[in-house]
């Protein structure tokens, strides 16, 4: 299984001033575990979920979103790179 950049992660994320404004919580498995590093994405529009984020790229990408999202004061689109990411926890 591809590692997660796990200290990198929570280093930016306090460094960003994240940690009070988008939520981050690093665990094992929280579903299908069958699938790699699998993202959840909780809003009150609902739950994206994201597999095989496989990329340092990706993390990056991912904690550029939240920064934006901050930004914003609201939930933003995924960047379309994590499109071919999305699944469902309840599918094979």
């Amino acid at each position: 299984m591809p590692e997660v950049p796990v200290e990198w992660l929570k280093s930016e994320w306090r460094k960003r001033g994240l940690l009070k404004r988008v939520q981050l919580t690093i665990s094992g498995c929280v579903g299908p575990c069958d699938v790699p590093n699998v993202v959840v994405i909780t809003s009150s529009a609902g739950e994206e979920w994201l597999g095989n984020v496989v990329k340092f790229d990706q993390y990056r990408s991912l904690l550029e979103w939240a920064v934006r999202c901050r930004d914003a004061g609201e939930m933003l689109s995924l960047p379309r790179e994590f499109l071919e990411c999305r699944m469902s926890p309840f599918c094979s």
